[in-house]
C-alpha cells in the first residue's frame, strides 16, 4: 500500500501546528550527535531545516551556498565544527529554541586492567 503523504510533508505539517515538535526534533538531533550517531543527527537536522527555514533561507543567513549546506548535512557530509555550530545557531534563532545542557557523571565500573610492562 503506497504512502499517501511524503514524510517531509508530514513533518512540516506537524511543526507548523506544534512548534514544540520542532524543539523536540532539534533536541533529538543534538542528542544523536552527543551519542556519536552523526548520521541520525544530520538526518534530523536536514528534516528540521527542510520543514522550517529551508536550505535557501539557511544559506542566506549563513552567507554560504545552499549546495554546500546540503552536502554538509548529507549522509556522507562532514561539516567543520564552525559550520556545524553556525547551522545550530541559525536554527536556534529561527525557531526561538534555547538550549540547556546538563552534564551528569555516571558512576564508573572498575573495568580497567593493569598493564604489565
Amino acid at each position: 500500500m503506497p504512502l499517501t503523504k511524503l514524510f517531509k510533508d508530514t513533518v512540516k505539517a506537524r511543526i507548523e501546528r506544534d512548534p514544540a515538535f520542532a524543539a523536540a526534533l532539534f533536541e533529538e538531533a543534538l542528542s544523536a550527535f552527543f551519542e556519536g550517531d552523526t548520521d541520525l543527527g544530520k538526518a534530523l537536522l536536514r528534516d528540521l531545516v527542510n520543514s522550517t527555514i529551508g536550505f535557501e533561507g539557511l544559506a542566506q543567513a549563513l552567507n554560504k551556498p545552499s549546495k554546500s549546506l546540503h552536502r554538509m548535512l548529507a549522509p556522507s557530509g562532514n561539516p567543520t565544527m564552525e559550520n556545524f555550530f553556525q547551522v545550530i545557531h541559525v536554527i536556534q534563532r529561527n525557531e526561538g529554541i534555547d538550549i540547556e545542557l546538563n552534564a551528569l557523571v555516571k558512576k564508573r565500573t572498575k573495568t580497567r586492567q593493569k598493564v604489565s610492562a
